[in-house]
């Protein structure tokens, strides 16, 4: 194998969260209205900052899973026989 399997499913695991956190986090953006009060502006932008605080978290998910990733493939080395034997001296008499 060229590369390891744990590494690797657990990276496009972490891929597959962060991604649809993210997705999911965008979708449920609170929005505002016009004629809103000033407490009601201060906990839209509350919530606002805590869906954004938590969408970036999925964002760093996303992104150690790739990191994973690219390591599953350099963790794995090949075996290089190459065709050279060793060779051991035979004594001289």
């Amino acid at each position: 194998m060229l590369f390891d399997k744990k590494l690797l499913f657990g990276g496009l695991a972490m891929i597959a969260v962060g991604v649809i956190g993210s997705l999911y986090m965008d979708s449920i953006l609170p929005t505002g209205m016009s004629g809103m009060t000033d407490e009601a502006k201060f906990l839209l932008e509350q919530e606002q900052r805590q869906v954004f605080d938590i969408s970036t978290l999925f964002g760093i998910l996303w992104g150690v899973g790739f990191l994973l990733v690219l390591i599953s493939f350099g963790t794995t080395r090949r075996k290089k026989d190459g065709g050279i034997k060793k060779l051991t001296k035979k004594p001289e008499t």
